[in-house]
């Protein structure tokens, strides 16, 4: 149970990370590799779908932006969705390879939703860099690099 838990937090953690809540999962998934006592893959696999998910809620909410983008809880200001349009009108869904990233990551993948990024296309890309960053932060972490 206790295994099912620790899954179930790095899941949450990966999820929320990749949403506008002030959360890390990297440390999380450090933490859990460090102790030896789960599966490597498995974590990886659960933290890079959590993130992925995480994404894929940013791209739902950035597809109904038009009438949501005023409303006091919408999780993205108006300078960081302004920037993240730039660069993604810039670098166009390759810039979701950049998904990754603090602070510009997140706004990247609403404006994917805003401007209407083919869904497949998306998750491809996103779950390449956000799983990308599991891996090297898994071996270095384990000391495989």
């Amino acid at each position: 149970m206790a295994d099912l838990l620790a899954y179930f937090a790095l899941f949450a953690s990966a999820l929320g990370a990749a949403t506008i809540l002030p959360m890390q999962s990297e440390a999380v998934l450090a933490g859990l590799l460090l102790t030896e006592k789960y599966s490597t893959v498995w974590l990886v696999v659960t933290a890079g779908a959590g993130n992925v998910l995480g994404a894929l809620l940013n791209w739902i909410l950035g597809r109904g932006i038009g009438h949501c983008r005023t409303q006091r809880w919408f999780p993205v200001g108006p300078q960081a969705l302004e920037r993240a349009q730039n660069w993604y009108r810039r670098y166009g869904k390759w810039s979701l390879l950049a998904s990754w990233l603090p602070v510009i990551g997140d706004p990247i993948t609403v404006v994917a939703g805003v401007l209407r990024e083919p869904l497949p296309m998306f998750l491809l890309l996103v779950a390449i860099a956000k799983v990308g960053r599991y891996l090297v932060l898994t071996a270095a972490t384990t000391g495989l690099a």
